[in-house]
C-alpha cells in the first residue's frame, strides 16, 4: 500500500464537517437519522428542501430530492441518481487567497468563496470537485471565529 505525501496543501484537514444526502422521503429520512441514530434537527430551511441535523461535532444534511436544492442532483438515488451532493472537509487556515492560487497552480476548477452554514456556524467555503467529479467543499473556520 503507498501513501500519499501532501506537500502543497496551505492548510490542516480538520475533519468532515457535514455530508449532504439526497432523501425520497424527507420524513421516513428524519425518522431514521434522529429515532433510530440520536440525531436532532438543528435547521430547516423549507424554501430549499434542506433539513441539517446534528451528528456529534458535524451535520447530515438532508435534501428532498423533490425541492429546489434536491432537483439540482438529477434522479432521485438509486442505480441512475447520485444520494450524496457533497462532502465538506473542515480545514484551517483558511487564506481565500492561497487556496485559490494553489487550487490555480494545479489546474483544479474551484467555484467563488461564499459564507455557507456548516457544523460551526456560518463560515468561508470553496467547492472543488475530485479526480471522479465528486464535488468537495472546503470549509473554514466560523465568521465569528479567529482561526
Amino acid at each position: 500500500m503507498t501513501t500519499a505525501t501532501n506537500t502543497t496543501a496551505p492548510f490542516t484537514v480538520l475533519g468532515l464537517d457535514h455530508v449532504v444526502l439526497r432523501v425520497r422521503d424527507m420524513d421516513t429520512a428524519k425518522a431514521f437519522y434522529c429515532g433510530l441514530l440520536g440525531c436532532t434537527v438543528e435547521r430547516t430551511v423549507d424554501d430549499i428542501g434542506l433539513v441539517q441535523l446534528r451528528a456529534g461535532a458535524s451535520l447530515i444534511d438532508l435534501v428532498d430530492v423533490n425541492s429546489t436544492l434536491g432537483k439540482q442532483g438529477g434522479a432521485a438515488p438509486g442505480t441512475s441518481g447520485n444520494n450524496m451532493d457533497h462532502l465538506c472537509i473542515r480545514i484551517t487556515p483558511f487564506d481565500e487567497k492561497t487556496i485559490q492560487e494553489t487550487l490555480d497552480q494545479h489546474g483544479i476548477a474551484h467555484s467563488e468563496v461564499a459564507s455557507r452554514y456548516g457544523a460551526d456556524g456560518y463560515g468561508p467555503s470553496i467547492y472543488i470537485s475530485d479526480p471522479d467529479g465528486n464535488t468537495v467543499e472546503l470549509k473554514g473556520p466560523p465568521d465569528d471565529a479567529n482561526d
